[in-house]
């Protein structure tokens, strides 16, 4: 049963690994019409790509860019799943539950473009507040083409869009608590908040080790086609990130073999960062993605 699944990952998940290969060669696409007869005839180069992206000023800029924003969405948004799961699982009512979590999934399943859309609207130079603004004497602004507070916006449309989407993980770890517990803390005398804090909280801690660690070993990958469709409307200086930045050398410059070897730093740097982080996990006592 498990091998249509294991065949699946092989060709997409393995096999295409192969492809890094092109990271040290000056890889041409137009020698064979088969691709994998062009990379066996392309011609070696070694680590020259590797030293071309390191002398490169903008590269260090998408690195700095993709931290800045790493950094942000994780104080920012990586509590806020954990909160609202909070919230609703505090909620007595099955009914007003039920239509909470419905209002806070929906963003999920809008396109990035809807989203941005949305914003655009509310937010712009032509939106809802900036309309508002002129027609009662104010001046207008425009946050969607404001670079300096780019990062920031950014993380707002994570927030709207997959915050809800987040607090399902967490919800399925509160429902695995004992009522018991709660009962034996409100028996000795453990107000709400107090409940909450030696019940609740611990029994959410395996399942925050566990998704920080993922989070930080995802931390180069920030949202490709989020901040693509917004690159052009504050510059490439505020909003390149190590993902677009593949994108704009390996697909628009059609530099092969440069975008590969920038892939393949980030897959390396992304590995030693789970690693990292699973370690602080096990120091703290949690399983995090594997065992010791």
């Amino acid at each position: 049963m498990t091998l249509p699944a294991i065949v699946l990952v092989l060709v997409f998940n393995y096999i295409p690994i192969l492809g890094n290969v092109v990271a040290f060669q000056e890889y041409d696409p137009y020698i064979s019409d088969n691709g994998f007869i062009a990379m066996l005839e392309s011609p070696w180069v070694g680590f020259e790509q590797f030293q071309r992206i390191f002398d490169d000023p903008a590269f260090w800029d998408a690195v700095q860019n993709t931290f800045v924003l790493f950094a942000l969405q994780l104080v920012l948004f990586f509590p806020i799943p954990i909160l609202l799961a909070l919230l609703i699982n505090s909620v007595i009512r099955p009914r007003v539950r039920a239509v909470s979590q419905a209002v806070l999934y929906l963003p999920h399943f809008f396109s990035w473009v809807l989203v941005i859309t949305v914003f655009q609207q509310i937010f712009g130079g032509a939106g809802i507040i900036a309309q508002t603004l002129r027609q009662h004497g104010y001046e207008g602004f425009d946050l969607m083409t404001d670079p300096g507070i780019f990062k920031f916006l950014v993380t707002a449309e994570g927030v709207w869009k997959d915050a809800g989407w987040g607090i399902i993980v967490f919800l399925a770890a509160l429902a695995s608590v004992s009522p018991d517990l709660y009962e034996a803390a409100a028996m000795d005398g453990a107000g709400r908040w107090r409940r909450m804090w030696h019940v609740t909280v611990p029994a959410l801690r395996p399942v925050i080790a566990l998704l920080l660690v993922l989070r930080v070993g995802d931390a180069l990958t920030v949202g490709f086609e989020q901040i693509l469709l917004q690159r052009d409307a504050v510059g490439p200086g505020a909003a390149e990130v190590l993902d677009t930045y593949v994108w704009w050398n390996g697909v628009r410059n059609q530099d092969f073999s440069y975008a590969a070897a920038a892939g393949l730093i980030k897959g390396v740097v992304g590995l030693g960062l789970v690693l990292a982080a699973n370690k602080v996990a096990h120091l703290m006592g949690e399983q995090g993605v594997y065992k010791k």
